[in-house]
């Protein structure tokens, strides 16, 4: 390295001057070294890099793959408008119906239960020797299972039906106005509703 003896002068490298190169030749390798290393190293992510499949920027979900998910209401407005159509294709005229029910809430359950009703008496005297009654009510309810094919299920005492928010009755002989009369009045006893909950439509030629 004869640059490093210009760096420390011309001539014969001893004392002081030696150690110095000696330092200079260390930094240097050591400097090689780290560059040596840094290089392999990108060449490893860089193969690396190559080696994995490369990443969607997008992933598109298929309905099939998130399934709707449908509450206890849902369903009933489903089964309900189901089998409404059914009864209002039967109505002479009316064609082709489809039929969309919403309802308030979802049909309400209620269980037996036994109950009993207790009352509790305790006197109690205070340090000034005057005495007071205190009287406490206790009311337990227990649920009523009976048991079938050796599994014990609770006992209905009794079932509210849902309360229908509005219908939607679309019909191909609906542009008729006798056959969309008793389409009207049909889903108004069917469903048991006021008559402003019913809208009666005719279905869009061609759809």
């Amino acid at each position: 390295m004869s640059w490093l003896k210009k760096l420390v002068g011309d001539g014969e490298v001893d004392g002081p001057k030696k150690e110095q190169l000696k330092k200079i030749k260390f930094m240097v390798l050591g400097a090689a070294l780290g560059i040596g290393l840094l290089f392999m190293g990108s060449l490893g992510n860089e193969k690396q890099a190559q080696s994995l499949p490369p990443t969607p920027d997008k992933v598109e979900l298929k309905a099939s793959d998130n399934p709707r998910t449908q509450t206890a209401m849902a369903s009933e407005e489903d089964f309900m408008a189901e089998k409404l159509c059914e009864m209002l294709e039967q109505v002479d005229g009316a064609g082709k119906v489809k039929v969309t029910i919403r309802l308030e809430n979802s049909t309400q359950t209620e269980y037996a239960i036994n109950t009993s009703t207790g009352k509790k008496t305790t006197q109690e005297k205070d340090q000034s020797g005057g005495t007071r009654t205190l009287t406490e009510d206790t009311d337990t309810g227990q649920l009523v299972l009976v048991t079938r094919s050796g599994e014990e299920t609770p006992v209905l005492s009794r079932e509210i039906a849902p309360a229908v928010a509005g219908v939607l009755v679309v019909a191909d002989g609906a542009d008729d106005p006798n056959v969309k009369a008793k389409l009207f009045r049909a889903t108004q006893v069917a469903l048991g509703i006021e008559p402003h909950k019913v809208i009666v439509m005719a279905r869009k030629a061609g759809a």
